[in-house]
């Protein structure tokens, strides 16, 4: 059986459309055209896995509206299973913008709408206890009831022995405060398997003004009890620890690929979707220095063409890339 034959992979959260900065602008003050494409995190991580052959499903709310339409035309593009995808009338389909910094680092400001009425009732009906495992992310967690829907989510899969990998991505704007953000994170991250986060999300999660010292973030972190943590800094490269029959083993750095990076919009999800497809082909065992740099191989090609989900790479791409990026 392959993976694609296999349980499917089930995230949870938004499909939206981004309206994607372009050109030189660094702030959306400077704004002039907006790029339109399809997105959400939640949404990237699921063509991701698809893309790299591992089945794959979505569950979200999108507005009975043309965007949700041309959504679900990219879910079926993309062989995403949108069975649990539907299109409320209450609602039009969530935007969300786009842009980098100077640094290339990238930004975002959501404009809510039909994401945020994933209720219970679409976790109830989700098959949870099939699946191969779950992926959250905290955007959902911002407002209700996808609040409510994501925590159940959650701890559906983790009495049903699923893996839950949760992708932190603190988006300042959908919040009332950071301590909100904190509290609502904070809940489930005793009951995550994998946690992937920026450097960023790990500063305001954790309340931390200065976050160079790596191991101390680790060890912030590893408090929580997630079984593989993985931080990512962008051009600064990524460090991951797992958790051992005692403790955290010590965090361990990959430098970023030398790349010419075009968009960051979607790297962090083809990372998330690149790992995961790496622990579910060795049987969710501790991750790997390969392991992690193939999900960086994954990020880094995401960076070099425009996204995000039509930036995201196929197998056959990152194996091309680690060819000819050995070492």
């Amino acid at each position: 059986m392959t993976m694609a034959d296999a349980a499917p992979v089930l995230s949870f959260g938004e499909l939206l459309i981004d309206l994607i900065a372009t050109g030189s602008a660094t702030s959306l003050l400077d704004v002039d055209t907006l790029a339109v494409r399809p997105g959400g995190a939640p949404a990237n991580v699921a063509v991701a896995l698809a893309r790299l052959g591992v089945s794959s499903a979505l569950c979200s709310v999108v507005g009975d509206d043309p965007f949700g339409e041309r959504l679900l035309r990219v879910l079926d593009l993309n062989e995403v299973d949108r069975s649990r995808v539907r299109q409320d009338i209450r609602a039009d389909t969530t935007l969300a913008f786009a842009w980098k910094d100077q640094r290339g680092d990238g930004h975002f400001r959501l404009m809510r709408q039909a994401d945020i009425l994933l209720g219970v009732d679409d976790v109830d009906a989700a098959g949870i206890a099939g699946l191969a495992a779950i992926v959250v992310g905290s955007v959902s967690l911002s407002g209700q009831p996808s609040r409510k829907a994501i925590e159940l989510a959650v701890r559906r899969a983790r009495e049903a022995g699923i893996p839950v990998c949760f992708d932190v991505n603190m988006r300042p704007t959908v919040w009332p405060d950071a301590q909100t953000a904190r509290q609502a994170c904070a809940q489930l991250l005793p009951l995550t398997t994998l946690l992937k986060l920026s450097l960023d999300d790990a500063k305001v999660l954790l309340d931390l003004d200065n976050a160079e010292d790596i191991a101390m973030v680790f060890d912030a972190l590893s408090v929580h009890g997630c079984r593989c943590i993985v931080l990512t800094d962008g051009a600064r490269g990524a460090w991951f620890s797992n958790q051992l029959k005692v403790g955290y083993s010590d965090p361990v750095h990959l430098p970023a690929f030398d790349i010419e990076a075009v968009e960051p919009t979607g790297a962090g999800d083809a990372f998330m979707a690149a790992t995961i497809s790496r622990l579910i082909a060795r049987k969710w065992q501790p991750l790997t220095f390969d392991d992690v740099r193939y999900a960086s191989a994954a990020g880094a090609l995401t960076t070099t063409r425009a996204g995000a989900i039509d930036s995201l790479p196929i197998l056959d791409e990152i194996d091309a890339f680690l060819r000819d990026h050995p070492g």
